[in-house]
């Protein structure tokens, strides 16, 4: 092992504009949530590898001996990033993970051990470790939790083979990668995230991986190269919804009303274009209260967009209605139907406004949660670097 002990986070994800336009061809923009996923990975010398997910109450651990006969027989292409389905059917086989499973816990372990299993493949003996995962994103909201976890994984593990460097240095609190072990890990990362969601678009982990705001249009990821940060309030309705279902309701209005709803689907990519031009103008000339008030019509837009869309919710209606009364912006974030939404706060909003506005979200049965959008991507951590709260849990087990 190149690495004794590394500690690791990375973002997740929010979709600031573009939500359901983009599965028809048209520009979305997905930006890094400073709501993170830390992970710390210590060499043991127990013959085992052990993860701990305390967020979902897991805590597992398995003989190193007994991992290393998975690979027999195992034609190991150490240098391809596809993934392996013989290699993950013999995982569920394994660990008696079926093949309709699809809970957060078993997608965690089988994506971990399979990662694990690729990137130490053509070593002699595996290395006995620990991996120990805390987030402070709520699983299953659409924020991008399962993608950081990927990320943070693949990062630590790829760190520890030695294939990728360590690039924190003494004094340093944070570091990051180049950009061509950044592909690496993110092309690692999607094989995680291809185990826990089938048929991912590659945009949660390439934003977890490199932070800002990323452009997605045709399948084509592309980061932005100046954003600004801004600052919102991200709520969480906690209200269920399937994206399945609500993709495929856009789905049948657009083929229903095809001359009504077409031009909708071009004015929601004029307005993640128009975004994207406000933020390069932010982050060029210094934000402005004429940026400000374009980023707030521009959330108001698109949300009635998607109301139009028909993936709207009385209570999505509700935090707008709430935060409107508080002179703050609201729009959903993902697929909606419930779910989570992000409102805008501008630098001179006063906190006693945000507090007012969070208590009478609260009161409704919301979590709430003041953040930061656009903030990094994976981060390589030393341990004075993450609160005592968060170090504490990374190292209690």
């Amino acid at each position: 092992m190149h690495v004794r002990e590394c500690f690791i986070s990375a973002p997740g994800k929010s979709i600031l504009h573009g939500e359901h336009a983009v599965v028809h061809g048209k520009v979305a923009l997905a930006v890094s949530l400073n709501l993170r996923t830390y992970l710390r990975l210590q060499a043991t010398s127990a013959g085992e590898v052990c993860i701990n997910l305390p967020n979902i109450d897991t805590f597992l651990s398995w003989d190193i001996t007994a991992l290393k006969s998975l690979l027999s027989g195992w034609k190991a292409d150490c240098s391809s990033c596809e993934l392996d389905l013989n290699l993950v059917k013999r995982l569920r086989e394994f660990t008696a993970i079926t093949e309709g499973s699809t809970d957060t816990r078993s997608m965690a372990v089988l994506a971990f051990l399979y990662i694990y299993l690729r990137v130490f493949a053509d070593t002699e003996v595996l290395p006995s470790l620990s991996v120990c995962v805390w987030s402070e994103l709520p699983t299953g909201a659409g924020l991008g939790s399962s993608a950081a976890f990927s990320v943070c994984l693949s990062a630590a593990l790829l760190s520890a083979r030695g294939t990728i460097s360590t690039p924190l240095i003494q004094q340093q609190n944070t570091a990051r990668w180049s950009d061509a072990e950044l592909e690496l890990i993110n092309k690692w990362a999607f094989q995680g995230e291809k185990i826990i969601h089938g048929n991912p678009s590659g945009v949660d982990n390439a934003v977890g991986t490199w932070g800002g705001v990323l452009r997605y249009h045709a399948g084509m990821i592309t980061p932005l190269s100046r954003v600004p940060t801004l600052r919102i309030l991200l709520t969480n309705t906690k209200v269920p919804r399937s994206t399945k279902v609500l993709v495929s309701g856009v789905k049948d209005k657009i083929n229903k009303y095809p001359s009504i709803m077409t031009p909708v689907l071009d004015s929601v990519d004029a307005v993640s274009q128009t975004c994207e031009q406000t933020l390069a103008e932010m982050a060029t000339e210094g934000a402005s209260a004429k940026h400000y008030n374009t980023l707030e019509d521009l959330i108001d837009i698109n949300q009635h967009h998607l109301n139009v869309m028909g993936v709207g919710h009385s209570s999505l209606d509700t935090l707008c209605r709430v935060t409107l009364a508080h002179g703050l912006h609201s729009k959903l974030t993902g697929a909606g139907g419930g779910g989570c939404g992000i409102t805008l706060l501008r630098p001179e909003t006063e906190p006693s406004v945000v507090q007012a506005a969070v208590q009478e979200l609260k009161e409704t049965g919301f979590d709430c949660w003041e953040t930061l959008l656009g903030g990094p991507g994976v981060l390589l951590h030393s341990s004075n670097s993450i609160t005592q709260d968060t170090l504490s849990i990374l190292t209690s087990y």
